[in-house]
């Protein structure tokens, strides 16, 4: 493999880890990055492109696991040598994940072709990107101020589909499932950081499902000679993801949302003004 296209791969596997999971639209970046600046397709196909991308969320997907290993195995039943009061201070069920899921679940499996045909464009990014951003304003400023839930184990089954209810806006490109569906906690109640969890908790499964669903539709464009492009790829997002969502959880009860926000309306502006 070529230094250019270890470049490549390595900044694509960086944007990806550290947007992924962050309430910014790690769609939007890769539309810059890579759609208008690096432009992946050209080392390859488009096939192959689109294929990396795949194979790179992948290795986000791991680094979520790996930061929330002993929540999903105890969502799971799989955890050891567990005691009667860790048993009572871990309330939230495999059950509560699942209903949280089934609304974008059934979404995007009606309407997945629809999306990946009229809706990945720079233009709806850019609406995504600034109407996300007003909606994480609206959350932050008219939410509890004192919140409800403190902690993820404290979510009641209404609050999980409620939230599974944002998790749709998402399916928009550019409004970020994470911006999403962590606006929706706040509105509810929760604070950043129980938000925060049950939303990196949810994005596992109906991620890893939609990559290895894409995965499986694109398996013949995995050929030796990509293979060190993917691979290059998925370790770098794994290892900037696995430090991003450590970073995030850790800043996210003390800046809240606003900034986040600020900075998807100055990315929206940045790419109207200069790539349309």
């Amino acid at each position: 493999m070529h230094l250019w296209e270890s470049f490549v791969a390595f900044v694509l596997g960086l944007v990806e880890g550290l947007t992924e999971f962050a309430p910014v639209s790690s769609t939007g970046h890769m539309i810059i990055v890579d759609d208008l600046l690096l432009k992946s397709k050209e080392l390859f196909s488009q096939e192959i492109a689109n294929t990396f991308k795949v194979v790179i969320q992948l290795g986000s997907i791991l680094a979520a696991v790996v930061v929330f290993w002993d929540r999903f195995l105890n969502l799971l039943g799989l955890k050891k040598n567990v005691t009667v009061e860790q048993q009572r201070g871990q309330r939230l069920k495999l059950s509560q994940v699942i209903v949280g899921l089934i609304p974008a679940g059934v979404l995007g499996f009606l309407f997945d072709d629809y999306i990946d045909e009229h809706l990945f464009s720079v233009n709806t990014v850019v609406i995504g990107l600034f109407a996300g951003a007003i909606l994480m304003i609206v959350a932050d400023l008219v939410r509890p101020r004192k919140p409800k839930v403190e902690n993820v184990d404290q979510m009641t089954y209404t609050q999980a589909f409620i939230i599974g209810l944002f998790q749709c806006i998402a399916l928009w490109p550019g409004f970020s499932r994470s911006g999403s569906t962590i606006s929706g906690g706040v509105l509810l109640g929760l604070n950043h950081r129980a938000a925060s969890d049950f939303t990196f908790i949810m994005a596992v499964p109906i991620m890893a499902g939609a990559s290895f669903i894409s995965l499986l539709k694109n398996w013949e464009y995995i050929t030796s000679a990509s293979i060190p492009f993917f691979i290059v790829g998925f370790i770098s997002a794994f290892i900037f993801a696995l430090l991003a969502i450590r970073f995030f959880l850790k800043l996210i009860n003390k800046i809240k949302l606003i900034p986040f926000a600020i900075y998807r309306i100055i990315l929206a502006i940045v790419i109207y003004f200069v790539f349309l």
